[in-house]
């Protein structure tokens, strides 16, 4: 049953790809099929064998150990304003968010994300040939999330075909920022999380080569000289760093909660209208429409609208706001239903993400930003679709 649900969500999924294709000959299929073979063998290591759980468990651990150390500035500031028993989401969910933007800043500062990043590109362009460009800012936006990782990118925007760009901005709404990471972990179970990271690279790149299939026009090799662009730039000092990497995860962390207070009342008030117009809330409502998706990528039928009701949440909201939803659910899914929706979630496919995305490169580029505007639905369409192919394939292992 496992591999059938992995075809049927496959087969969903390329579908729904295909129907928006720009160029359905051009389509090339090389690849689309190493990257999901990097997709199921990354699946296969991370959660079926002992090696792979083990670093999974690492991973999962290392953050759990950086969340400790986060816990420390945390309690000296607003210690005694929590309860004992009590959970601020506020304090042990985002404020964190500092500490790993430090970190961050830090690995940056010394070159060490920067070397991560290119070579790791570089390597997963041998596979699949996309371009080095697009591997370099797939693996660059996983890491430093957006918009900070079209900064990376700012002297190659204005060289950029339509094309390219939608396949650069859909790596950027499919991935997350490490700096997000422990939080995410305190909302959903860390091996889940720490799948969807490393899934979610290829499935964009795979739906992008769909809906978006390069000509020879746009194989035009282009790559950021990051080391040049560094040396040239007055480096700041160490302290200062940290000092604006706080100030950058602290404005990070306001902006979700401020996200958050504004998307869970306006959807209470829907929810209400719903309710007392049509005797059901607005997000059942999306369960049911959303709750075939689900069963065909893997969800058992009877979780299918309660896990639908999630998914859609996440589209119409954010990340974050489906999380809490997911976490203080009154029945638990099971592990097979857990591990699809966490990894779906773990992406930033949904309507405001469009916008942020949009703003960022038109502040640097305002003819590519207008360019960017003219095909959002488009880019949140393929977005969410690379999250139900990340959510697919871990449905085979789950």
């Amino acid at each position: 049953m496992r591999f059938l649900f992995f075809v049927t969500g496959l087969i969903l999924v390329f579908g729904l790809a295909f129907i928006v294709s720009n160029n359905k000959k051009g389509i090339h299929f090389r690849p689309i099929l190493s990257m999901l073979a990097i997709q199921l063998l990354l699946g296969f290591l991370l959660m079926y064998t002992d090696a792979g759980v083990s670093v999974v468990s690492a991973i999962a651990d290392g953050f759990s150990t950086l969340m400790a150390m986060a816990n420390e500035g945390i309690n000296f500031v607003f210690g005694g304003l929590v309860n004992e028993g009590e959970n601020t989401f506020f304090i042990t969910a985002l404020l964190p968010i500092i500490f790993i933007a430090v970190l961050v800043g830090i690995l940056n500062y010394f070159k060490i994300l920067p070397f991560i990043i290119k070579y790791v590109g570089a390597v997963i362009n041998k596979i699949n040939g996309i371009g080095r460009l697009e591997n370099y800012f797939a693996v660059s936006t996983a890491i430093l999330g957006q918009p900070e990782a079209f900064l990376t990118i700012t002297k190659e925007l204005p060289h950029l075909t339509t094309r390219r760009l939608y396949t650069i901005c859909t790596s950027a709404m499919s991935a997350v920022s490490m700096a997000l990471l422990g939080s995410y972990m305190n909302l959903l179970e860390p091996q889940y999380v720490v799948v969807a990271v490393c899934v979610n690279i290829p499935s964009a790149l795979i739906i992008a080569s769909i809906i978006n299939p390069y000509s020879k026009d746009d194989k035009k090799d282009i790559m950021p000289e990051i080391e040049e662009e560094t040396d040239q730039e007055e480096k700041p000092s160490f302290f200062q760093m940290i000092g604006d990497s706080s100030m950058s995860g602290f404005k990070l962390a306001i902006t979700v909660a401020a996200m958050l207070i504004g998307f869970l009342s306006v959807l209470e008030l829907v929810n209400q209208l719903f309710l007392g117009i049509f005797s059901i809330s607005f997000q059942t409502l999306l369960g049911y429409v959303f709750s075939p998706i689900a069963f065909l990528i893997g969800v058992p039928w009877e979780e299918s609208i309660r896990s639908g009701s999630i998914m859609a949440t996440k589209l119409a909201t954010n990340e974050f706001m489906a999380m809490t939803d997911f976490n203080s659910m009154d029945v638990s899914l099971s592990e097979k239903a857990s591990a699809i929706v966490s990894v779906y979630l773990v992406s930033f496919a949904n309507f405001g993400t469009v916008g942020i995305i949009t703003g960022s490169i038109k502040s640097l580029n305002e003819k590519q930003g207008n360019r960017v505007a003219t095909f959002a639905l488009k880019l949140l369409y393929g977005s969410t679709l690379a999250s139900f192919l990340s959510a697919t394939v871990v449905g085979l292992f789950a």
